[in-house]
C-alpha cells in the first residue's frame, strides 16, 4: 500500500509555480513596454528608411548599429527583441550584433550619472572602449558564425 502522506516534492512544485508566476508578473510590464515600443517603432519607421540607413556595407552598418545601441541603452532582453525585428527587416547581422553589444555595454543616456559617480575620465574611456570593441566583437562574432555554418 502506498503512503498517502505527501512528501516535500509536491510542496516544492507548488512553490516553483508560485515563483514562476511571480517572476512573470514582475517582467510583464517590461515585456508589454517592449511590445508597445516595437509597435510604435514599426509604425513610425518605414522599411524604406531602415533600408536607406542600413545599406549592407559591413563597416558602415556596424558603426551605425553601434551608435544606435549606444544611444538607446537598455536591458539585454529588450535588445534581443528589437534585434529580431531588425533582422526581419533585412538589417545585416553585423549591425544587429553591434547594436546588441552596445545596447548593454555603452550608455550615452546614463553617462552624466556615471561621470558624476566614477569620474568623467573613467566614463569617457569606458564608453569609448565599449563602443570601439563592440564593432570588433560584432565583426568577429558574425564572421565566426559564417565560418561555422
Amino acid at each position: 500500500m502506498t503512503n498517502p502522506k505527501p512528501n516535500g516534492g509536491e510542496r516544492s512544485i507548488v512553490m516553483s509555480f508560485y515563483r514562476a508566476f511571480k517572476s512573470l508578473g514582475t517582467a510583464l510590464p517590461t515585456l508589454l513596454g517592449v511590445v508597445l515600443l516595437l509597435g510604435l517603432f514599426l509604425t513610425l519607421v518605414s522599411k524604406q528608411l531602415i533600408a536607406s540607413v542600413f545599406t549592407g556595407e559591413l563597416f558602415r552598418d556596424t558603426v551605425i548599429g553601434s551608435a544606435m545601441g549606444s544611444i538607446a541603452a537598455g536591458n539585454p532582453i529588450t535588445s534581443y527583441v528589437i534585434g529580431g525585428e531588425l533582422m526581419k527587416e533585412g538589417v545585416s547581422l553585423f549591425a544587429i550584433t553591434a547594436f546588441i553589444v552596445t545596447w548593454v555595454t555603452v550608455s550615452i543616456v546614463q553617462f552624466p550619472a556615471e561621470a558624476a559617480i566614477l569620474g568623467k575620465r573613467f566614463a569617457v574611456i569606458r564608453n569609448s572602449l565599449g563602443f570601439i570593441l563592440a564593432i570588433f566583437v560584432s565583426i568577429a562574432t558574425v564572421t565566426t558564425l559564417m565560418v561555422i555554418q
